[in-house]
């Protein structure tokens, strides 16, 4: 592929990105009136307060738990797709509760309308611990080794090309640095794959699959080691029905919050990913790799 035909691709998949995400999560554009919304219900501010209401996935803050517990003490960490910035916020927030704050973290985002959002949040807040970085997650502009920590959450479907990213993470890492990815709905056991119901909710373009073997190949191909997929099955299974049970039960304050239509887009959406890990189509799973 030449360089042009490759920002022709990122250009689409900035499209295709923004628009899925402008559907889903449109109230929280106007940053100013969503916030005033969502901590009138809450009760609280910052990444907690607002949960996975500033967009974080399938599995919100208990995705993100998880990766806090595979982390060290990483002084400088990225996230790459990291949206609106609610998930590398939240670890953030968690780690230094835990007294392993870190010195530098940078937000890699490839749509300009997320970055925006995400600098307006992290400015509403009075941040000062990130930079986000505007940019493609396979061609991150910091130095090589730079980095004692990688993190995805989630962002693994919007991919095209999983295994550059892995690449450039390889690359962005310092030695025994860590990558730490949560498989949400982007993994399929070898041989089988989600159903077209599922397509219809995560739509072609905007989610992509990645079969287990192929994901272990491309991780090893990127020269990580001490690769391990622990699989999540039961407790993502478990999640998104307490996730949608919660919806259910405050369902009036969620549209107030995000509209009618977003949430019944969310529930459909939780739904048919909870299907298929119920059935095997799917495979949740944590992702842990170290570059050597």
């Amino acid at each position: 592929m030449t360089k042009d035909s490759g920002t022709m691709w990122d250009h689409d998949v900035t499209k295709l990105q923004h628009a899925y995400h402008q559907r889903l999560f449109g109230h929280l554009f106007d940053w100013q009136a969503a916030e005033h919304r969502i901590t009138e219900f809450t009760g609280g501010t910052g990444a907690a307060g607002l949960m996975f209401l500033d967009q974080m996935g399938h599995f919100g803050p208990n995705g993100c738990d998880l990766v806090v517990e595979r982390l060290a003490a990483p002084t400088r960490l990225a996230e790459m797709g990291s949206g609106f910035g609610g998930a590398l916020r939240y670890i953030l927030d968690r780690l230094t509760e835990r007294g392993t704050p870190v010195e530098l973290a940078y937000g890699v985002e490839l749509v300009p309308e997320h970055c925006e959002l995400s600098r307006t949040i992290n400015e509403s807040q009075g941040r000062e611990d990130i930079t986000i970085l505007c940019s493609s997650a396979e061609s991150v502009p910091l130095p090589d080794a730079s980095l004692d920590a990688v993190v995805i959450t989630g962002s693994l479907p919007h991919f095209p090309r999983p295994d550059q990213v892995f690449q450039e993470a390889a690359r962005l890492l310092r030695p025994e640095g860590v990558l730490l990815c949560t498989e949400e709905v982007s993994l399929a056991p070898d041989g089988t794959g989600p159903t077209e119901t599922f397509h219809e909710l995560h739509p072609a373009g905007v989610f992509h699959t990645t079969s287990v073997t192929t994901r272990r190949e491309q991780l090893r191909a990127a020269g990580l080691t001490r690769i391990e997929l622990t699989d999540l099955t039961p407790w993502a299974t478990d999640l998104l029905a307490a996730r949608l049970k919660a919806l259910r039960l405050f369902r009036g304050s969620a549209e107030a919050m995000l509209g009618t239509d977003e949430v019944d887009l969310v529930v459909r959406t939780l739904t048919t990913a909870r299907d298929e890990y119920a059935v095997g189509r799917l495979r949740p799973a944590l992702v842990t790799a170290v570059r050597p």
